[in-house]
């Protein structure tokens, strides 16, 4: 990135704040991991290095295997590494992702709506709005890893 990019927790604070309550509503009624899961995938879609690298970082210390972190890249291909469950978030998270003009197919609905409650099913939509946004304020204003 060329010059420095106006930042929202700088210059639009409560909006930041507004989204950290929206995140922690969804931290109440998803699972831990789940949530994680779906913040890391959207966020390698999305190619977002900040937010990737702080969910990243965040599922370490939550005590997420390395070879599952790593397998989020590949999770169709990764076998038995992944949940029957944890899949079907994994394509909800894809096909909200890039909703497109395709919408979300019933079937990719059915299939998470088959292990979650519609409570949950909802918190999972919303949480995949919600990392798909900040992944895109991040990119946009040219956020970067810190360095660890």
């Amino acid at each position: 990135m060329g010059s420095a990019r106006a930042q929202v927790g700088e210059h639009l604070p409560e909006a930041y704040a507004e989204l950290a309550d929206l995140s922690g509503i969804l931290d109440g009624v998803l699972d831990a991991r789940t949530h994680l899961l779906v913040k890391l995938r959207a966020s390698v879609l999305n190619g977002c290095a900040f937010c990737l690298d702080m969910h990243s970082h965040e599922a370490l210390a939550a005590g997420v295997d390395t070879r599952r972190l790593a397998l989020v890249v590949t999770w169709r291909e990764a076998g038995d590494h992944f949940t029957e469950a944890e899949r079907a978030v994994l394509e909800l998270v894809d096909t909200v992702t890039a909703i497109g003009e395709r919408g979300v197919p019933d079937h990719v609905y059915a299939a998470v709506a088959a292990h979650f409650p519609d409570r949950e099913v909802v918190a999972l939509i919303t949480a995949i709005g919600l990392i798909n946004l900040y992944n895109r304020l991040g990119i946009a204003t040219g956020m970067t890893p810190p360095l660890r």
